[in-house]
């Protein structure tokens, strides 16, 4: 598989580079010192918290005692 390092954007390549998705241990190293110091986050939430404990929270309860219950 080809792929471009995310750190230089050399070429590289799954089959020859031992560290791929990176071209060398050094890029690797850097992409982790990277995460290390919060140069990268992951994303905010899609969703607001506060929405989630508002009074409109549902609860559903399933009754997986009879699975193969005929009635429903």
């Amino acid at each position: 598989m080809k792929h471009k390092c995310p750190i230089c954007k050399v070429e590289t390549d799954s089959a020859v580079h031992a560290d791929f998705p990176f071209c060398s241990e050094r890029c690797r190293e850097r992409d982790l010192g990277n995460w290390a110091s919060e140069k990268y986050v992951v994303s905010d939430p899609i969703f607001d918290e506060e929405e989630i404990t508002g009074d409109k929270r549902k609860t559903i309860l399933l009754d997986l005692d009879e699975p193969n219950d005929s009635k429903h």
